[in-house]
Formats: structure tokens, sequence, C-alpha cells
């Protein structure tokens, strides 16, 4: 998977110095395109960016001519474990092993890499702590993936959009623990389940507040938690050092999740006018899969997909997208997120695109997948940017990504940690 040849034909492994000299280098923080500039790679680190004429004629280079490199992208909201979605619930996980889940992962990793994105915050799987498995298997180098930030479970209310619902009554006993390792009744047992989490090695706390497109029942626009559950899964995260992000489609649901404290918003499908203020005010993050609608209302419908599932998804779509506008001009922290998992993972890139549609310049949809989603994870001293000190992460396409947004959708090399998973094509 690996390509250590570089243009000047010397060896390159992980832990030498070399350089990457591409024809173009976009500095995200400040929008300049540079031209005669090269990444000096150190190990897994950006030891400088120097001019490329001042290369040492001994430095072996990696030579990326024609192409426009910019750091490895950053999903916030991916689903890494699991098989993508079929469209018909959720009690189909009774029919998987934890293996199987835990192979579809390192699949899903796989491809979310070479699709260019060196980094993402999976948000949740129902099988617990597959997701913990996956991070620490990919960090001690057993399988190539993304540097992952992992939620462990999702916190839910019994029957909501975390839970295994849409199961007979009598049917109830054959769910296994391990799917239910989030599920709550009381503020109790928010905290101790936030502690299980925790402790099981997450990194994040994801929270169910509302209802779900794609789960079994409920109503997207429902809460599912109240806020003093959610406010007790705050304050415990916070003693752990972790943040929470709350899954909240409906406006009340989204409203108690602000007021509560959470860190990030996922969804905000039908968030309302107040909502939008709120998010501004107190400096939640916006999460939004403003891409999957489309998806969703073009495969389900080929395939099949439940009735009530197109429904909820075509009453989310255009109100989520309406939501992203209001947010973007009040000033809301927004950062990328897709929802891999819905779709797959290879097409991450494509909501770029769609956040240009709705608002954005090319320049800050690339820095909401780069230092804006590097500062919502608090990593935006290691990636993000191309710079001294932080991982050389790094990715290249063939023109121009501030005239053409979608030249990310086909990424033509990517380096994670200084080493080459996709090499020049």
């Amino acid at each position: 998977m690996t390509d250590d040849s570089p243009a000047s034909g010397a060896p390159i492994g992980r832990a030498a110095r070399h350089a990457v000299r591409p024809g173009h280098l976009l500095d995200v923080s400040t929008g300049e395109t540079l031209t005669d500039v090269a990444l000096v790679v150190e190990g897994e680190r950006i030891a400088g960016v120097v001019s490329a004429s001042d290369l040492p004629s001994d430095l072996p280079v990696r030579d990326l001519p024609g192409h426009t490199v910019l750091p490895g992208l950053v999903d916030c909201h991916s689903h890494q474990i699991g098989e993508e979605d079929s469209g018909h619930g959720y009690t189909e996980l009774l029919t998987r092993t934890g293996a199987q889940e835990a192979m579809s992962g390192v699949r899903n990793a796989r491809a979310t890499l070479e699709a260019g994105f060196t980094s993402v915050r999976d948000v949740g799987t129902y099988r617990a702590f597959v997701d913990v498995a996956l991070r620490d298997a990919i960090d001690a180098g057993w399988t190539p993936g993304p540097r992952m930030m992992v939620a462990g479970a999702y916190v839910s209310c019994y029957g909501g959009g975390g839970d295994i619902a849409g199961l007979a009554p009598d049917a109830e006993h054959l769910v296994p623990a391990e799917l239910r390792v989030g599920v709550v009744s009381t503020v109790d047992d928010v905290r101790r389940v936030v502690r299980r989490i925790l402790y099981g090695g997450a990194d994040l706390v994801k929270l169910i507040a509302t209802g779900s497109v794609m789960s079994d029942n409920g109503d997207p626009g429902v809460p599912e938690l109240t806020e003093e559950q959610i406010r007790a899964a705050v304050e415990e995260a916070a003693l752990h050092g972790a943040h929470v992000a709350a899954h909240a489609h409906g406006a009340e649901g989204i409203k108690r999740a602000v007021r509560a404290g959470v860190h990030s918003i996922e969804h905000g499908s039908l968030m309302d006018d107040e909502g939008v203020a709120m998010m501004a005010e107190s400096g939640t993050w916006l999460v939004a899969d403003i891409y999957g609608g489309d998806y969703i209302a073009e495969i389900g419908r080929r395939d099949g997909w439940r009735a009530d599932v197109l429904r909820k998804n075509d009453d989310t779509t255009q109100t989520q997208r309406a939501a992203f506008e209001k947010c973007l001009a009040a000033g809301v922290r927004i950062a990328y997120g897709t929802d891999s998992g819905i779709y797959p993972h290879e097409f991450a890139a494509r909501q770029l695109a769609y956040h240009v549609r709705h608002g954005q310049s090319p320049l800050d949809a690339i820095r909401s997948a780069t230092t804006r989603a590097a500062e919502l994870m608090g990593w935006q001293e290691r990636i993000g940017r191309l710079e001294p000190g932080w991982y050389a992460d790094l990715v290249a396409v063939a023109g121009d990504p501030l005239a053409d947004v979608r030249l990310l959708e086909d990424v033509r090399f990517v380096m994670k940690g200084g080493q080459v998973v996709r090499p020049l094509r």
C-alpha cells in the first residue's frame, strides 16, 4: 500500500528525513496558494516548509508536479464500524457478530484513508467498543486507517435512536448486552454509563438527544433525553476531560442540548431561529451531514428502503440545509461531518461541494474539514495544517481546489504520518 520510491530513486522509510515537492501548496490558514515550496518530513511530523530551490541536493524528494497539496482531510461525524446502512432498521445487527462488525471497520477505515481523510471523529457504534479496538489496531500499525477519536457506544433512552428497537416484546431478551451498554432511564444511569464508556476507552461521549431518521422507530423531532440527563453527561464527561456530541434533529432537543453545555450538535435538521441564536452565543459547534439526504432519497428509493425512513429523510433534508445556511450567517462554528456509513466511506468528500452550494466559500469548506475540524476535536496543534511540528498528513489533487472543490472527491495522493498510503496516480 505504500510507495517508498521517490523521484530521486532513494528509498524513503517513515523514520527517514525526506521532502515532498508539489506544484502548489494550499496554506489553509492564510488561503494563499504557494509555489516553489516543499515540505520537509522527518518521521511522522513536518520538520519544515521551505523554498523548493533551497532543498539540499542529497535529500530524497518525492515530486508531485502539477498537483496541489493541502492538509489531510478530517471527518467529524463518521461511523467506521458496520456495514453500509440498508435502510431497514438496526435489528439487522442481530444477524452479524462482533467479529464481522470489526472486520467491516477494517475495510471502512482503509477506504476512508484512501479517500484522503487522515483523521476522523467516530461518533458511535451500536456494538460497544468495537471502535475502540479499531482505533487501537490502527495506532499499533496492524491495519491502515485514519487517526480516530471514538465514542465507544451511544447514550440513548430505551427504545430510542441508539437502542435496538422494533423487536417483538418476547424477543427483547435476545439483544446482546454489548448492544445496550449505553441505554439509560435516569440521570444516575447517565452518569454511570458515561463513566462506563470512558473507562472502556472512548475519547468522547455521544448522546442520542432526539429521534433518528434511520432507526426502527421514533420521530427526529421528538426529544429522547431530558435536559437534566444531558447536563449530567456533560458534567461527568468534563471530569474525564472529554467532550459531548449530541445527535439532535428536533428544535427542542437541540435547545436542551445547548443549554446543557454540549460541545457539538450533530445534524441540526429541524433547528429553529432561537436554536441558531443560542448556538451562536454559546459557541456550540454544528456538524451537519448535508449531503446524505440526497443519497438516501436516490439509493433508498432505488433499493426499496423502508417507507418511514424515506419519509423522515424527506422531512429533514431541506430543513437541515436551511438551518446550515442560517447558522453560517449567524456565525455558528461549523465543522465538517458526513455521517459516512449511511453511504460508502469513499464518498466522504462529496459533501464539500454541498458546503459551497449552501453558502461557504471553497476555502471555508476546506477549512471546515481541516483547521476547523481539528479545533472541534481539540487536535488543532497536531492536524489540520501543514506546519512544522504538525503530523505529515497531506493529500494532493490535480488542479486548484479553490477553483473546484470537487477535485477533493478524487485525491491523487495521500500521506499519513509521513508514510504514503496512496501513491501518486
